[in-house]
């Protein structure tokens, strides 16, 4: 799952392998709403973008969410025996397990995770060629089908060695880091939705003796609005007239309501107690603190998002290190009088060596460990409200 990835039309993401769903801006309404990466809600003027995100997404996100977990599982439950029956599995630890078409018995079940477990990454393969942009997809297809085709050639007669325990590994351990990955971009996605489903999208404006329902982003400074008690606060502002106490927690992380009266300062978002209040207005809303503060929780994602691809450039230049090095070690054992089967089991060697394993953890657990809100945006907000208070 990737929210970077956006294309004029339907298709699938070059970096996983996932649809692409369409853009919509069913909940943006109004202008705050839709600048919020995390929910995608932008729209070209000529047309629909297609993308990861959107609300539309999120039950489609939980869908790929669940199917990579079954396909864990699954290629988790057959790794067990595929280990159980490879020979060098088995020389490791003293022991001969081997009967009767045992072989043929562990291709098969080798076969079942590299075409069920290994789909993602050959569809991702596939569109990362085609779009010419090799990236982690291609290190990792690339490495899986070499070890699958070479270990059924060993089977069907081929001198050598299988290396079928380390191609369920490998895909196990690249399910394992997308789902992880996955789950932590859903739920920054979530928290962001939380974010910006604080600010109301109307608020009631005051002219004169009439109460107006208008929409937030029309606020401009110097209004007046009515925030009727358990509404919440519609625009950054300072108590014009009033008293009451307000639940700050979603912005401050203070759990105690705190008391407003004439002249104090108020953040957009923040949920009205018991008491009416009459605010004046300090700024629109695209310049309100929560509008910051949603912006660096996009900031942050974008940060993250250039993480992974520098992960891709990593895994681009692998891919090239591997294919280069495997070439090269055949063509020298060739060239030093040794046997094709030889030279051709230390090529694949090298090849499947050159796709670590750590990598496809290493990435995801970086992006899982980067929350959506880090508490020091939490912190920025609570030092905003007691500077706007003194």
């Amino acid at each position: 799952m990737h929210p970077e990835v956006i294309k004029n039309e339907p298709g699938k993401c070059p970096k996983c392998g996932m649809n692409l769903v369409p853009l919509t801006t069913s909940s943006a309404q109004h202008t705050g709403h839709r600048d919020v990466q995390g929910h995608n809600h932008r729209m070209d003027d000529d047309h629909m973008k297609m993308t990861h995100a959107g609300h539309r997404g999120h039950e489609h996100h939980a869908g790929m969410i669940e199917d990579f977990k079954k396909r864990f599982y699954v290629v988790l439950a057959l790794t067990i025996p595929i280990m159980a029956l490879s020979p060098m599995i088995q020389h490791g630890l003293s022991v001969h397990w081997t009967f009767t078409g045992s072989a043929y018995l562990l291709m098969l079940l080798s076969s079942v995770v590299y075409f069920f477990g290994g789909w993602p990454f050959l569809v991702g393969l596939k569109d990362e060629i085609k779009s010419k942009s090799p990236g982690m997809m291609t290190l990792v297809g690339v490495a899986i089908t070499v070890a699958y085709v070479y270990s059924v050639s060993i089977v069907f007669g081929l001198p050598g060695m299988d290396f079928f325990w380390e191609l369920a590994t490998l895909i196990l351990i690249m399910l394992l880091g997308h789902w992880i990955e996955m789950r932590s971009i859903m739920s920054a996605s979530r928290e962001l939705e939380l974010l910006v489903q604080l600010m109301p999208s109307e608020a009631h404006l005051i002219q004169g003796d009439l109460i107006m329902e208008v929409k937030t982003e029309t606020l401009n400074a110097g209004n007046i609005i009515l925030i009727k008690p358990g509404e919440k606060i519609a625009a950054d502002g300072s108590v014009a007239e009033g008293s009451s106490y307000l639940n700050e927690s979603m912005l401050t992380g203070e759990s105690t309501p705190v008391e407003k009266l004439k002249g104090k300062k108020v953040i957009a978002g923040s949920i009205n107690g018991n008491g009416s209040l009459k605010v004046e207005v300090l700024h629109g809303s695209k310049d309100s603190y929560l509008a910051q503060v949603i912006k660096l929780v996009q900031d942050a994602q974008r940060s993250r998002s250039k993480t992974q691809l520098l992960a891709d450039q990593a895994a681009r230049w692998l891919t090239i290190i591997a294919l280069a090095s495997g070439a090269l070690t055949f063509i020298i054992w060739l060239a030093v009088g040794k046997d094709l089967a030889f030279s051709m089991e230390r090529m694949v060697t090298v090849i499947v060596i050159c796709c670590p394993h750590a990598l496809g953890l290493a990435v995801p657990l970086v992006v899982a460990d980067e929350p959506g809100l880090p508490r020091s945006l939490q912190h920025s907000v609570a030092e905003h409200s007691e500077r706007g208070e003194q």
